[in-house]
């Protein structure tokens, strides 16, 4: 009975130290997104599946920037990169605020993009998140855009994570395209010698309530982040430093409202003008003017 024991013990052990060297992975892996990067964006339409003969496949797209991702929060179970933007001429930069991601470990509490801008709440069971790390996508806005939850894997000197999740239209797309409605996204974030790489194979889907995803199209993206020289995103870092206080309060008003743990359905414009455009605005500055702007576009 006691070898039972003792073997027992020893197992336990060596699977709560391997359990731990194995989130310490997660974890660098995670932070190496972290830091200054030149970003190729591509995506091409590569199989048609709408059977309209007058179906017009989107053009292909590639651009490119240059991106600071700033680590905003570190906890145990939290990692938050927020995304900057730096456009323009070197010696005069413009600045923009561009996406976030959260990831949070064994996360159960979940936003899913249903369509037409409504998310459904979504509460996991701890058997359903173990070992898992969500990650949760935010607009430029930090209202919500996508998430899923799924392991990192470390194999053959490579580290990666999959998921396949709902999204709204990318930004490309939003205001060229009015014949899908969600982009069912299959991502894949893989670590690299030089930096990481956002791979994704998606589908262009059409969604009604009650009826099946009508899916009109496969898409691939390939979006590759080279880390370069901090001193190159010298801009973006003093831009964050100097407006860190606001965003703080921006992202604390929809925690609030995501701790309500209910559906969540925003107004896509208020007189005209999207959410980003108002929170923009340096006027709109004070925790009070932040918190009255937001509850605007919430559809109670």
């Amino acid at each position: 009975m006691k070898k039972i024991i003792c073997v027992f013990v020893i197992f336990f052990m060596t699977f709560s130290v391997w359990s731990q060297s194995k989130k310490k992975r997660d974890i660098n892996a995670i932070k190496k997104m972290c830091g200054c990067f030149e970003v190729n964006f591509n995506f091409a339409e590569t199989f048609i599946n709408s059977q309209d003969k007058n179906y017009k496949p989107s053009n292909n797209y590639q651009s490119g920037a240059l991106e600071w991702a700033q680590l905003i929060e570190e906890t145990n179970n939290k990692i938050s990169i927020q995304h900057i933007l730096i456009t323009g001429e070197i010696k005069n930069p413009y600045i923009i605020k561009h996406w976030r991601q959260d990831w949070l470990y064994e996360n159960q509490d979940f936003y899913f993009y249903d369509h037409d801008n409504k998310w459904l709440y979504n509460f996991k069971n701890t058997k359903e998140v173990n070992g898992q790390w969500t990650q949760k996508v935010f607009q430029v806005d930090d209202s919500p855009r996508y998430e899923g939850s799924s392991t990192w894997v470390h194999v053959d000197y490579k580290s990666f994570w999959e998921n396949t999740t709902s999204a709204p239209l990318p930004r490309r797309e939003y205001s060229k395209r009015s014949d899908y409605n969600v982009t069912m996204r299959g991502n894949r974030q893989e670590i690299s010698s030089d930096g990481w790489i956002h791979d994704q194979d998606n589908a262009k889907v059409f969604r009604e309530t009650g009826k099946k995803d009508i899916v009109l199209s496969y898409e691939k993206g390939y979006n590759k982040y080279t880390r370069v020289d901090d001193e190159k995103c010298i801009s973006a870092k003093k831009w964050w430093m100097e407006n860190k206080l606001k965003w703080k309060n921006v992202r604390e008003k929809w925690t609030n409202i995501y701790n309500n743990k209910a559906d969540l359905t925003l107004k896509k414009q208020k007189d005209g003008m999207p959410l980003f455009m108002y929170l923009f605005d340096d006027k709109v500055d004070s925790k009070k003017e932040i918190n009255s702007v937001i509850e605007s576009f919430l559809v109670l």
